[in-house]
Formats: C-alpha cells, sequence, structure tokens
C-alpha cells in the first residue's frame, strides 16, 4: 500500500510537473506576436466605445499574423520605456506609429518604413498663433519619448518655447482644449484623424517639421522576423489588403509601397 502510494505521489508530481512546463512554453511560445503599442495613439492603435484596441496598424498586424500562422497579442505598454520592454523580451515588436530615428535604428532593428509622416503644429481654432515663430514664449505640449521632441529640439525655436511632456496626445490636446498649454507638436497621420473627429476646434499651423517614416521596430538583431514580416506586408500591398485597410482608416491609400 505505502508502495503504491509513494508511485501514486510520484505521477502526480510529474503530471503537475508536466502541466507547469506546458504553461510556461505557451507564454514562451515562438508562435506567440506580442506586439507593444500605446492604446491612445488613433488611428494607429486605440479603444473604441467598447474598449477594445483597434487601429490601422492593429488591423495590419492580425492580417500579417494571420499570414504567418502566429497568435497576435496586443500589449499595451508606457511609450517611455518601450525600447526597455522590447530589448526584456516583453513584446516581440512594437508596431504603433512609430518614427525612425537615428538613435532607434541603432538600438532596435527596423522594418521599411510603411507610411510617411510630418510633425505638425496643432493650434485652438480661435488662437492667433499661425506661424511657428509665434510659438516664442508659448507653452507646447509634446508626447514623452516621441520624436516629436526631438524634431522641435533641432529647431532654433525651441530655445523660445517652454516644453510640456504628457504620457500621450489624447491628454496633450485635452490640455490645449483647456487652454493650459498654447499649441501640440504631433505627427500629422494622427493629428488629422483627431481633428477630423473634432470638428471647429483646432487648426493646423502651415509651418511644420521635418518629414519621417513610420516602422516596425524589433529587438536589436531579430532580422529573421523582421525579414518575415516584411515579405507579408509586400504581399499585401501587391494583391491590395494594405490598401483596403488604409482607406478604412485614411479614406485613402497612404500605404508605402
Amino acid at each position: 500500500m505505502k508502495k503504491l502510494l509513494i508511485l501514486t505521489l510520484i505521477a502526480v508530481s510529474v503530471l503537475a510537473a508536466g502541466c507547469k512546463k506546458d504553461t510556461n512554453s505557451a507564454q514562451n511560445s515562438d508562435n506567440l506576436f506580442i506586439m507593444g503599442l500605446d492604446d491612445s495613439f488613433p488611428p494607429m492603435g486605440f479603444r473604441d466605445d467598447n474598449n477594445e484596441i483597434v487601429g490601422f496598424d492593429v488591423d495590419m498586424a492580425k492580417e500579417v499574423t494571420k499570414r504567418l500562422g502566429m497568435e497576435l497579442k496586443l500589449q499595451p505598454i508606457d511609450w517611455a520605456s518601450k525600447e526597455l520592454e522590447l530589448n526584456t523580451g516583453k513584446i516581440t515588436c512594437i508596431w504603433n506609429g512609430l518614427s525612425v530615428s537615428p538613435a532607434r535604428e541603432e538600438a532596435m532593428t527596423l522594418s521599411k518604413p510603411y507610411l510617411a509622416n510630418r510633425m505638425i503644429i496643432i493650434t485652438s481654432k480661435d488662437s492667433q498663433l499661425n506661424v511657428k515663430a509665434d510659438l516664442e514664449g508659448k507653452k507646447v505640449g509634446l508626447q514623452t519619448g516621441s520624436t516629436a521632441v526631438a524634431a522641435l529640439e533641432k529647431d532654433p525655436i525651441s530655445k523660445k518655447l517652454t516644453q510640456v511632456t504628457y504620457e500621450n496626445n489624447v491628454l496633450a490636446l485635452t490640455d490645449l482644449n483647456i487652454g493650459r498649454i498654447d499649441a501640440v507638436v504631433m505627427d500629422e497621420v494622427v493629428a488629422r484623424y483627431m481633428i477630423a473627429k473634432s470638428a471647429n476646434l483646432y487648426k493646423v499651423l502651415n509651418d511644420s517639421f521635418n518629414e519621417e517614416y513610420y516602422a516596425i521596430a524589433f529587438k536589436k538583431g531579430n532580422t529573421e522576423l523582421k525579414d518575415k514580416v516584411e515579405k507579408v506586408l509586400s504581399d499585401m500591398a501587391a494583391d491590395g489588403t494594405s490598401s483596403e485597410i488604409s482607406k478604412k482608416w485614411f479614406g485613402e491609400d497612404i500605404v508605402m509601397k
């Protein structure tokens, strides 16, 4: 009886260990594609009225992972800590309107650009600001960790204004609406979408900052997955899928071929 009890306990222990191993392997499976994103960055990635994460980049990632036979997991992250999230393996990639910059090219493996973008200046509809020079002495909002900060700081006007940083652009625009700041510098792709949803609240100055491009970031050296994703994106451009997704969110095809 004692021998039978010992064998039973051993069998249970082995089974439990096997279950634990299966759970861990599922969590770290090569088949799992964890997409790091800012979930308040419309129309690239944001939460809809049902609190579901949706957006252009989300739709593109869903199609890419479907064709690769991978399981997609959407993982909201702190944008200011995105490189750390990627380097520690908590996410597979950063795919959420990530602008290409020399520093990011050095720190991460970036895909080919898929969208062109500019940093534009937004003010309230009744603002007296009309050109970049009018920002002198004003408070300008920017998203922490975004390339809007670098774009602004390259311009001489940055020495003549006060920067106010925010966790995301939605918060910056909220402060603009209530008069806490005078302008917001942010991505044109995102800004145009948000302005269209908020008629008569904002205006865009004619001046802008440098043009840049969006790309997908992978952990430094992960060229194998980058190449696979780029191949699928190329196929999607050829068969018209990316064009359809673009028209859904932007009303036209703006995807780079």
